[in-house]
C-alpha cells in the first residue's frame, strides 16, 4: 500500500488525470498524450486490492477491453494500482512479469505495455535524480498501448527517437523544485 488509508478509484483516477495534464501534456513529455486525451480516448481504470495478485487479470481483462473498442472510442488504457506495489523494485519485476502474460494471452503486437511508477528509478541514477521523473506517476500505473497507434504517431512525429533526450533535458532544466510546483502527486487533486 502506498499510504496508511486505501486510495479511492476516484482520488486515483482525479490524482492521474492531473499528472497526465499538467505533467505528461503540460511538460510535452509524450507528444502524443494531448490528442488522445482531448478526443477522450484514454480510459482509466483502477485496482483497489491492496496486494498485486489479482492485478494481472485485472489487466488481461482490460487488453481484451481496449481490443474489443475501437481506437477512435479508446486508444488506450491507463490501469492505476494505487493501494499496492509501493517497492519500485516489486513493481519493476511485476512489470516484466505482466508483459510475459500479455504475450501468452496473444496480445504481443497488439499492445505494448508501458510502466509509471512514484518512485521509478533508472538504472544508474540516484533516487532523487530529477531524470527519473520522465516515469513518475501518483500511483504504480501499467499503460496499455495500441501498437497501430504508436507505429502512425512515431511516424508522424518528426525524429521521435529523439523524445527521451528532449524529456531529460526538460526535466533538468525544471528541476526538483519545478517538479513539486506541478503538483502531481498523490492527493493533489483533492
Amino acid at each position: 500500500m502506498i499510504d496508511s488509508a486505501p486510495v479511492s478509484a476516484a482520488q486515483a483516477e482525479a490524482d492521474t488525470r492531473r499528472w497526465l495534464e499538467r505533467a505528461v501534456i503540460g511538460l510535452n513529455l509524450c507528444p502524443f498524450a494531448k490528442a488522445v486525451h482531448v478526443r477522450g480516448q484514454v480510459h482509466y481504470a483502477v485496482y483497489l486490492a491492496g496486494d498485486e495478485s489479482g492485478l494481472i487479470d485485472a489487466l488481461l481483462a482490460e487488453a481484451r477491453a481496449l481490443a474489443a473498442s475501437a481506437a477512435s472510442e479508446r486508444d488506450t488504457t491507463l490501469l492505476m494500482a494505487p493501494n499496492t506495489l509501493a517497492d519500485f523494485l516489486d513493481f519493476n519485476d511485476f512489470t516484466g512479469r505482466a508483459e510475459r502474460r500479455l504475450a501468452r494471452a496473444g496480445f504481443d503486437g497488439v499492445f505494448q505495455l508501458a510502466s509509471f511508477h512514484p518512485r521509478f528509478q533508472f538504472g544508474g541514477t540516484e533516487a532523487d535524480d530529477i531524470t527519473n521523473a520522465t516515469n513518475r506517476a501518483p500511483y504504480p500505473t501499467l499503460h496499455l498501448l495500441r501498437e497501430d497507434s504508436v507505429s502512425r504517431a512515431v511516424d508522424a512525429f518528426p525524429e521521435a527517437e529523439a523524445i527521451f533526450g528532449r524529456n531529460i533535458e526538460t526535466l533538468e532544466a525544471l528541476g526538483a523544485d519545478g517538479w513539486a510546483a506541478l503538483d502531481v502527486g498523490p492527493g493533489s487533486a483533492s
